[in-house]
């Protein structure tokens, strides 16, 4: 019987975890949501069926609002799930979370600002976990830093509040190539791809959710110009990707959010692939590797820790509106 148990005390557990650690002050109504899974035996049954990786919040929330379910009450969520479980598990294990959150290029771009400023050749930028590839375009949008000028001509516009005077570079970097690899990597002008995105944006969040329009469409505006995105695995692939950048750029491997779906031991063995490269390495992450690679958790609650080679720079929000500055 404690076999039986255990999944379902452990789903409670996460569910209540994302309730007061990353919904709170974000989305009320996933919350509440994350809070009646978390509460109710029954719904935790249901969602401990599924494969352990599979079981966030987000990723069956997501499905859930996919396949219609209203942002409306935890009732209604509940009813939902119940009702229609078989189709919101399909959902869940034919996709995967891969938010694509364009703001937190707002948060990557005073370190992009620094290495381009170090290595004075145009960037080519290695993605790994691109989801869509909209990170991928730090070039191509627009900042707006506390109520300083803007910077850049391009679309959505970005802003971000920051403290700790972080060096906000004078103009964007040049981009020479924008590459990525990811397990599932997604077509940004699919009709049924950007609806999968749009459910991924937390209910209550419009402005997200008009950034991601806003960076979709410059996605698609670009056309075969736009982004290489490659499937593969990223500890499999970023040693050629790297490989393949010529001398007269600099090569930036980077990551958001994206690490803590690998295990420890995978994560290790691409901090220390990545540091035998020669490249730049930019993590934005809800935890820090350490010079041994060993995963050290993030002591700033629900803020990600921006780190350039290993150093880390500022903590940062999970969707990009916050940089506070270290480094």
């Amino acid at each position: 019987m404690e076999e039986t148990h255990e999944p379902v005390a452990a789903t409670a557990a996460i569910y209540d975890q994302f309730t007061r650690h990353w919904f709170a002050g974000h989305s009320p109504l996933y919350a509440a949501w994350a809070s009646r899974v978390a509460t109710d035996r029954e719904l935790a049954a249901l969602v401990a069926t599924l494969p352990a990786a599979k079981r966030q919040p987000n990723l069956v929330f997501a499905a859930s609002r996919f396949l219609g379910c209203p942002d409306q009450d935890a009732d209604t969520l509940a009813r939902f799930l119940r009702d229609r479980w078989s189709e919101v598990a399909e959902v869940v294990l034919a996709r995967r979370t891969q938010t694509n959150e364009p703001r937190r290029c707002a948060t990557l771009l005073p370190a992009l600002g620094l290495i381009a400023a170090a290595e004075e050749r145009p960037l080519a930028l290695i993605e790994v976990g691109p989801s869509a590839g909209l990170c991928l375009l730090p070039d191509l949008y627009a900042y707006e830093y506390d109520d300083g000028p803007r910077l850049g001509t391009g679309s959505p516009l970005l802003r971000c509040t920051t403290t700790g005077n972080p060096p906000l570079p004078p103009a964007l970097p040049r981009v020479a190539s924008r590459t990525g690899v990811d397990l599932n990597p997604l077509d940004g002008t699919d009709a049924s791809t950007v609806r999968w995105l749009e459910c991924l944006v937390w209910p209550g969040q419009e402005d997200r959710l008009a950034t991601l329009r806003a960076a979709l469409g410059r996605l698609a505006s670009l056309g075969p110009e736009g982004p290489t995105l490659l499937a593969g695995d990223l500890n499999d692939r970023v040693a050629e990707l790297v490989a393949g950048v010529p001398d007269t750029h600099a090569a930036v491997v980077f990551h958001s959010a994206v690490l803590a779906y690998l295990s420890p031991d995978d994560r290790a063995r691409f901090a220390a692939t990545v540091r035998s490269l020669d490249c730049r390495w930019l993590s934005n992450e809800n935890f820090f590797l350490d010079e041994a690679g060993r995963t050290v958790d993030s002591v700033q609650g629900d803020r990600f820790t921006l780190a350039l080679d290993s150093v880390p720079l500022a903590y940062t929000g999970q969707h990009g509106a916050t940089l506070d500055w270290i480094g």
